[in-house]
């Protein structure tokens, strides 16, 4: 259907203007606000928790690390070349 009268349809009645300051709530809608906002907040604890996600867990090694040990090896001695030595014994 057309409208007859020309006038734009808007969405709202009236739109805030820059530095507008707001009109003061009646107090059903304070009542209003406040019991959205405690649904809200009961809403919220209905949400049950969740782990951690870890996107690189399929990339990394989820074993602990391997403590360093200091005797668990001996390290091999470097061999000496006989012919360098017996020429700088001489």
């Amino acid at each position: 259907m057309a409208m007859k009268s020309g006038l734009p349809a808007l969405a709202q009645a009236h739109v805030p203007r820059y530095g507008e300051e707001d009109k003061d709530k009646t107090q059903t809608e304070k009542t209003a606000e406040k019991e959205a906002q405690r649904a809200y907040e009961r809403s919220l604890g209905n949400i049950p928790a969740q782990k951690g996600s870890d996107p690189w867990g399929i990339a990394r090694d989820n074993s602990p690390p391997k403590a360093a040990t200091k005797t668990a090896s001996p390290k091999p001695k470097a061999k000496t070349d006989t012919k360098t030595d017996s020429a700088a014994k001489q």
